[in-house]
């Protein structure tokens, strides 16, 4: 691969990883899952890309989100968030708040629609993230920081509106192969030389029975490799025990079941960030590059439906933006400023389905919003694809 090459510091840091993984594998028998591998990449601590000091965000880092591109997103958010505080509880929890752009813009627009919440609560893992969102918010919106405050674990309840931005993707994921003998597990191992390789090894246990399940349903072929997430369905699943009314709003780019594991996609969704390039091997650099996959929405749903919670709306990014108002907080800007122009770009490509608005989705799962509302959630009125799930 054609990449650029990291700093000598990085480099290092890199190999501190790559050690600890090694004696992680060593310590396990000589195999690893590959979620478990995945886990280690992003999370290990103080050396995982998520939490390790690297800058992740934005043009000097490895990919912009989606509210690093305009503050128009937040704003459109805004709105729904808006609408379900209003039919359950004026709280707001963002899980995984990479640099504090959406909490602040979300702040300043709720306070401009006079829906401030009572507290807007932030859980990350990364001490590194926190510092920053607590410098975002110091800057952009000081005189709502009081109403912030961060978490170090899921509440036991809950009421209001659970934010999730870019964050299942960024859950670990287990690859499995579809065999003429079976289903296997593909994990890593070590080469005689101490580089990590692929080694497959039957499925077993809840991962087996997924994919059995996935297998009959889509009828895969053998030969036919992917992803399955247990732990995107554990986190959607703990929900219905700690949710008492309000709703889950998670954006991320996915596709229903069948058209995760269609025959098209036979060698998966996995795919890794290094300096704004995409590419396929999650062996590169350990610890300094975005490992993803894409979201199972059929997965997350069932999870979260089993434990008695609702689903709300599905649709795609670029239909709940237009639903939420997007054009008209852009036609709000000055017309032919640099600021409009450069709003206008980042629009575009929050909405256009060749760009982010038809793989990026947005899924609204809960309970308990007020029954007597007759009220449809806004950012699903038109474009709703439940169906499909």
């Amino acid at each position: 691969m054609d990449l650029p090459l990291p700093s000598p510091d990085a480099q290092a840091h890199s190999e501190k990883l790559t050690h600890a993984i090694q004696q992680q594998i060593v310590a396990a028998c000589g195999w690893l899952s590959f979620a478990s591998f995945m886990e280690l990449l992003l999370y290990a601590p103080g050396l995982g890309y998520y939490t390790a000091g690297a800058h992740k965000f934005g043009a000097a880092g490895d990919f912009i989100t989606a509210p690093g591109m305009t503050g128009l997103f937040g704003q459109a958010l805004a709105r729904q968030v808006a609408q379900i505080m209003a039919q359950s509880a004026p709280v707001v929890l963002e899980v995984g708040a990479g640099t504090g752009r959406l909490a602040a813009d979300l702040l300043l627009e709720l306070e401009r629609l006079e829906a401030l919440p009572a507290s807007y609560c932030i859980l990350d893992l990364s001490a590194d993230l926190r510092q920053r969102q607590q410098a975002t918010l110091a800057a952009e919106a000081p005189h709502l920081l009081d109403r912030v405050r961060w978490l170090d674990a899921l509440p036991e309840d809950f009421s209001g509106v659970v934010i999730g931005n870019e964050l299942l993707d960024a859950m670990p994921a287990d690859i499995v192969a579809w065999r003429e003998d079976g289903i296997f597990a593909r994990g890593v191992a070590l080469d005689a030389n101490g580089a990590f390789v692929w080694e497959e090894r039957p499925a077993t246990g809840e991962l087996l029975a997924a994919a059995r399940e996935i297998g009959e349903q889509c009828q895969l072929p053998p030969g036919f490799e992917s992803e399955i997430s247990l732990a995107c369905r554990a986190w959607a699943a703990e929900w219905g025990h700690r949710l008492q009314s309000g709703a889950l709003l998670l954006i991320d780019y996915g596709f229903p079941r069948r058209e995760f594991y269609h025959q098209q996609r036979a060698r998966g969704t996995l795919m890794c960030h290094y300096r704004h390039f995409a590419h396929p091997d999650p062996f590169y650099l350990p610890g300094l590059q975005d490992v993803t996959v894409h979201v199972d929405f059929t997965a997350i749903i069932a999870a979260a439906h089993g434990n008695g919670l609702e689903l709300l709306g599905y649709t795609s990014q670029g239909q709940f933006l237009l639903n939420c108002g997007i054009l008209d907080r852009l036609g709000a800007l000055p017309a032919a400023t640099p600021d409009y122009i450069r709003a206008a770009s980042a629009v575009n490509k929050l909405l256009m389905p060749h760009e982010m608005g038809e793989l990026f989705k947005v899924i609204a799962i809960g309970r308990g919003l007020d029954e007597h509302s007759s009220e449809a959630l806004c950012g699903f009125v038109s474009g709703d694809q439940s169906r499909r799930l």
